[in-house]
């Protein structure tokens, strides 16, 4: 009856994290409920002094494991507290980041109730320990990979380089594509061509991965060349095409924008552009990519020049005809 009414009461107020202390209460609680009805039906009844101590010590244990059940309830409902829609939208890396902590709080949990079970029913701890610390030696050396991917993993999920949804690479190796999913041992990459790359997790501490996901922009660097006959039109071109673009909608003002005349190339006259726009998906890049080189045609087609093709000219000198014998 308690419990229906703190639930109900909780359910009335405007935070919602007594919700998730009584939510996570009430199922523990009611068994313990149980046990201490147990017990003292026990304490009165007429039993063997063996069976009572017996039953005693399972109480004690039982105790442990319940607390140890209320904590991983109460880390659970916490979770998806912090993940529920109604509080926002959150970024992928604060997903990863509490489904990470929560996921690493459960295992620490049931260890320690584990250990302090065995201390209840009688078992040793400090010598469990003392023998975990030899063979967590052996067990080192046989399962080194297995604990260096599981540490790999433990600081992905602390430094949080990625997060699933994220398209990453690496220039050291071939590994390019979207994360699916992180785990303990491995990380899934979905390629472009949509094929499952499972990478281990120690491999992402010895290279460097590039996040192109969590760009601000992404830039626009060409080098066009002019003929070398249109160079009194070079002027008009650049003094054009930086117009453009600080009229564009869709290119960043606030980056750094350049076009200038850089160099006299092998058969051209070089200009450059160097601007940044304002989205970074990679469809959109492209199609606002598109829209300014096909300005930049239009404007050197308006001044009456020409993008250069390679071209070589190649100078013939005249002179007397050979005689003859020096052409036999």
């Amino acid at each position: 009856m308690i419990l229906r009414r703190l639930l109900g009461a909780a359910r009335h107020t405007a935070n919602r994290w007594d919700d998730v202390v009584v939510e996570a209460l009430q199922v523990p609680l009611r068994v313990v409920l149980w046990v201490a009805v147990l017990i003292l039906a026990l304490s009165i009844l007429p039993v063997a002094e063996a069976a009572r101590n017996a039953v005693l010590r399972a109480y004690d244990t039982a105790l442990v494991l319940l607390l140890a059940w209320f904590l991983h309830r109460l880390i659970l409902l916490s979770e998806l507290e912090l993940l529920n829609p109604a509080r926002g939208t959150r970024a992928s890396t604060d997903k990863a980041a509490v489904h990470s902590t929560a996921k690493l709080l459960r295992i620490t949990l049931w260890i320690v109730a584990g250990l302090m079970a065995l201390q209840s029913i009688g078992v040793s701890v400090s010598g469990l320990l003392a023998f975990g610390g030899i063979g967590g030696i052996a067990v080192g050396f046989a399962a080194k990979d297995l604990l260096a991917n599981f540490f790999g993993g433990l600081s992905i999920y602390l430094d949080r380089p990625f997060s699933p949804g994220d398209w990453i690479r690496s220039p050291d190796q071939e590994i390019e594509g979207t994360v699916e999913d992180i785990g303990w041992r491995l990380t899934r990459i979905r390629t472009f061509d949509q094929r499952p790359l499972y990478v281990p997790n120690a491999v992402f501490t010895q290279i460097a991965v590039e996040n192109p996901s969590r760009m601000f922009n992404r830039r626009i660097y060409e080098t066009i060349g002019l003929r070398y006959q249109d160079a009194d039109r070079m002027a008009a071109v650049v003094s054009g095409v930086r117009d453009m673009l600080e009229q564009h909608p869709e290119i960043d003002q606030n980056r750094t924008l350049m076009v200038n005349f850089v160099s006299f190339g092998a058969s051209s006259l070089d200009f450059f552009i160097y601007a940044f726009t304002k989205t970074t998906v990679w469809v959109e890049y492209h199609r606002i990519k598109q829209d300014i080189l096909l300005g930049i045609l239009g404007i050197i087609d308006a001044q009456g020049a020409d993008v250069a093709l390679p071209t070589r000219t190649l100078h013939l000198q005249s002179g007397p005809e050979p005689e003859p014998e020096q052409l036999s």
